[in-house]
């Protein structure tokens, strides 16, 4: 069968989230929209678009960004998908035809906005769903592309709350960092930069903490300290940035606007 379009997918996907009691986790919502289409081939399920992602949980998420843009869908945390009342009372009305004209108006370059928030949260996303020790791996690999050299993982345990170190190049010289992963849904606070940098005082010139989540106004003002290793602090949104101006793990097509200049070019 030809793979239903984002349109036919919209309804069942609310109807996920209803039977899931308004809210849900990714990974559970794809699989329950994909037995509301028993007609999908195994060939169909498995195929890839042209970055590497799977077709089918791609076009899952796209539908997800335009129900939020109607109004149907909202997040109320991040990894976390919720119906509204606006959402339910569509499942209710869902033999009525549900006109273009409902959804709200906007321009090309807003609507770029709203599609770059919602790759930045499926960014993130993905953060949330790898094991600590793959985003310890995926932090190797980021500071990697900030041209950091000789970096290790250190091992899972007796770490001294180091998970990994290296040298950054500033010139002729270098620099040894160190650097911690928190991959948290709470926000990190003082104590645990505390513990960070009692780790590495003496050992290390910087340290450098990542989380998924963010980071007490406490602790970004523990970050700084005279007289102390100072400790770069990178969260989520910091994170899922620096993915997309590096290209690691996401592919970019530039897109274009054009704007209509007709009456001055006659003028000229």
């Amino acid at each position: 069968m030809t793979m239903p379009s984002q349109t036919e997918i919209e309804i069942p996907l609310l109807r996920v989230l209803e039977s899931l009691g308004g809210k849900g986790k990714p990974k559970e919502i794809y699989q329950r929209v994909t037995t509301l289409f028993p007609e999908l081939t195994p060939d169909e399920l498995e195929e890839k678009i042209e970055s590497g992602g799977n077709k089918w949980t791609n076009r899952i998420q796209w539908v997800r960004m335009k129900l939020i843009t109607k109004g149907d869908v909202y997040s109320p945390k991040r990894g976390v998908w919720a119906i509204t009342e606006q959402g339910r009372n569509r499942i209710s009305n869902s033999n009525v035809s549900w006109a273009v004209s409902s959804a709200p108006s906007t321009n090309l370059v807003e609507l770029y906005d709203s599609y770059e928030e919602e790759f930045k949260s499926q960014l993130l996303e993905k953060l949330y769903e790898i094991t600590p020790r793959q985003f310890e791996e995926f932090a190797k690999k980021l500071l990697h592309a900030y041209g950091f050299i000789n970096l290790f993982l250190t091992k899972i345990s007796k770490d001294g709350g180091i998970d990994g170190y290296g040298r950054l190049k500033i010139g002729l010289a270098s620099m040894n960092v160190a650097f911690q992963c928190k991959r948290w849904q709470g926000k990190v606070g003082r104590k645990e930069i505390q513990q960070f940098r009692g780790a590495i005082q003496g050992k290390y010139e910087q340290g450098i903490f990542f989380t998924t989540s963010d980071f007490t106004e406490d602790a970004k003002n523990e970050s700084f300290q005279k007289g102390a290793v100072p400790i770069i602090l990178l969260n989520g949104e910091s994170i899922v940035q620096m993915m997309i101006e590096k290209g690691l793990g996401v592919m970019r097509k530039p897109l274009y606007l054009f704007y209509e200049k007709f009456d001055e070019f006659m003028d000229n």
